[in-house]
């Protein structure tokens, strides 16, 4: 149960809490592919199938673990990857990153986003603390929030609690009057539980709490779980 007293500060998750993510990544994709045949005809051809795209990714992964929670790095490097492994001009990863990411932050937020925004911002300092590499600037929404926390800047990724107490600090309140709103239920929810925070779940898709017995329901909970922005707002009022 949400302990509406307690809240001072909310801090916000982004990719599939503000905006879902994977359409946005594939038309990114879709976007780089097509400079690719342009400029990398060869590393055009060896990447048109998601099945080849995958194992350059899960290589990066295996071989590059200081990249793990710096996916613009992540993306850049597979990129160069690829093009070496074509037998194109590896320097072509830096123009080809940025058309990705571009695209990347050509978001098509959900609807109830900006007029949640609006009133939250309102009434409470916001911070963004996300693993992705979304840039509130890029994005457009930078004048909501006082200031952003990502695993890359940060060095750590959701659920370690120092990137929550990292907001928090950001936000200018003690962890337990943060209330940190995003639809992961491990890394958003449980994830700002353990740094002692409250948490709402976004569960935009209606799915089952999955952390308990049978009914998903035994085990520990979000202090508040929503399907709209709206549903927050209102709870918040």
């Amino acid at each position: 149960m949400l302990n509406l007293g307690k809240v001072r500060a909310i801090s916000l998750d982004l990719d599939d809490t503000l905006w879902p993510i994977w359409p946005t990544i594939e038309r990114a994709e879709q976007v780089l592919l097509q400079w690719l045949v342009q400029h990398a005809p060869a590393t055009a051809a060896m990447c048109a199938t998601p099945a080849a795209l995958r194992e350059i990714r899960d290589h990066m992964v295996q071989h590059r673990p200081d990249l793990q929670h710096d996916m613009s790095g992540l993306r850049r490097e597979s990129i160069r990857l690829a093009l070496t492994r074509a037998g194109d001009d590896p320097a072509l990863a830096e123009p080809a990153f940025e058309v990705f990411f571009e695209q990347r932050h050509r978001v098509d937020l959900f609807p109830d986003v900006l007029p949640a925004l609006e009133f939250l911002a309102r009434r409470y300092p916001l911070v963004s603390l996300s693993n992705g590499n979304a840039d509130l600037q890029r994005v457009g929404l930078a004048k909501f929030f006082r200031g952003a926390v990502s695993a890359h800047a940060f060095g750590v990724p959701k659920p370690d609690p120092r990137i929550f107490h990292a907001a928090a600090s950001l936000a200018g309140v003690a962890p337990e009057a943060v209330l940190h709103v995003g639809d992961d239920t491990v890394l958003d929810v449980l994830g700002a539980q353990g740094a002692g925070m409250q948490a709402a779940w976004a569960n935009r898709i209606e799915a089952i709490w999955p952390h308990g017995g049978e009914d998903g329901r035994d085990g520990p909970l979000p202090e508040l779980e929503f399907a709209s922005l709206s549903e927050l707002c209102d709870a918040l009022s």
